[in-house]
């Protein structure tokens, strides 16, 4: 931790918070929205599960840059840019709510996200005081992603039934213009300083610690998790005939169970230990997967989705904490982009291969082939747990 930094207080971190909602509400909305426009127009699942993956495109090739340059420049100009380039991806959508122009869209309201989480999240560990503040106010930033992922879907889903997609994409690109009202205030903290003689390294030498080898093939399956029920959701609504506010809400009961979960994980974090809660989140969402085809009806299909964000939204502070915790403090933001680019590579991956498996052999198989390698991954996530608490 940065024994130098002054203390985040509460009203900081919370104004914080709600920047990040509304930037990544942006997107969240966005994510819904675009593929079932693109359904609605006779798109196929192949069309949209390529429409869903450029969401995390341009977080691949900006993921490193975006670390790099926030160790160098701090918080408010890599969030300033962001800002800039989500109103305009959804603005365009307004404009020209045609498919070749969703997916610029998408891009352009994906990588602005991935730029201000990683300058949030590095500003916010570094602002951390002991290991037990760490995981406290990641469960706290953890809430901002989770509510958004509520308010997003089930917003757009309430304003296309109400006035078209249009009104809905317009909505969506002024919620980031409200992030600046939030975080321009924001005190940057000190620069670090490189000690004497020190190398510049490469992001791939971080993969050389066993413990960050681990951490990327658990946060990489969970990832593929959400990837898969965002994607698997509006085709299952789409093909049982439910309204756009349904398959809203289905997602944002999602989003709203993960809140619930991080909301709670702040009071509890001094008695939770990391590789435990994800271990048990990994076992859960593998049992949670292999039932889920079967739920007949939207309500039942709500449920489902409600027990999944709980499992699944305890995960993320828990693995921040961790790679703050393995990683040195000079590289955090590069660690963080490194992070976010595997993870986000395989989301350009992983909704084009479900669209195709979803096509050919029907979207049970895809929740029920991930799940299966979820239950097998719980054991490197077990492994995850310090020296200091191995038998």
């Amino acid at each position: 931790m940065n024994a130098a930094a002054a203390p985040l207080g509460s009203i900081a971190l919370a104004r914080l918070i709600a920047g990040h909602i509304s930037l990544h509400a942006c997107m969240a909305g966005m994510r819904m929205a675009a593929p079932l426009m693109a359904l609605r127009a006779g798109h196929s699942a192949l069309a949209v599960g390529l429409l869903l993956s450029l969401f995390a495109l341009t977080q691949v090739f900006l993921a490193l840059p975006a670390g790099r340059y926030a160790d160098r420049h701090g918080f408010k100009r890599p969030v300033g840019f962001a800002v800039v380039f989500a109103s305009v991806g959804a603005a365009l959508a307004v404009a020209f709510p045609i498919f070749p122009i969703l997916c610029v869209s998408a891009l352009m309201t994906g990588g602005a996200v991935g730029v201000s989480a990683i300058s949030l999240q590095r500003h916010v560990g570094r602002s951390a005081q002991n290991d037990t503040e760490l995981k406290r106010m990641f469960s706290w930033l953890s809430i901002g992603p989770a509510l958004s992922n509520f308010v997003g879907p089930l917003s757009a889903g309430l304003l296309i039934d109400l006035g078209g997609f249009r009104l809905a994409f317009f909505a969506l690109a002024c919620l980031p213009l409200m992030t600046w009202l939030w975080v321009r205030h924001t005190v940057e903290l000190p620069p670090l300083q490189a000690a004497p003689g020190a190398k510049k390294g490469r992001a791939w030498d971080l993969l050389r610690e066993p413990m960050m080898r681990r951490l990327m093939l658990v946060n990489w399956l969970l990832s593929s998790c959400w990837d898969v029920h965002t994607f698997v959701v509006p085709v299952l609504g789409h093909e049982r005939g439910l309204s756009a506010s349904s398959i809203g809400a289905i997602l944002g009961g999602f989003a709203l169970a993960a809140t619930a979960v991080r909301v709670a994980l702040p009071l509890l974090a001094a008695h939770l230990h990391e590789w435990v809660v994800v271990t048990t989140a990994m076992l859960a969402t593998a049992l949670l997967f292999a039932i889920y085809p079967f739920m007949p009806s939207a309500l039942t299909m709500g449920l489902c989705s409600a027990l999944l964000g709980i499992s699944l939204g305890s995960v993320q502070p828990m693995i921040m904490s961790t790679l703050h915790q393995i990683t040195p403090e000079a590289r955090h933001g590069e660690a963080l982009g490194f992070r976010m680019m595997a993870i986000h590579g395989s989301s350009v991956v992983m909704p084009m291969l479900f669209g195709t498996a979803g096509a050919v052999l029907g979207v049970s198989l895809v929740f029920w082939t991930v799940g299966a390698g979820v239950a097998l991954g719980a054991r490197s996530a077990w492994r995850l747990r310090p020296p200091a608490h191995k038998a």
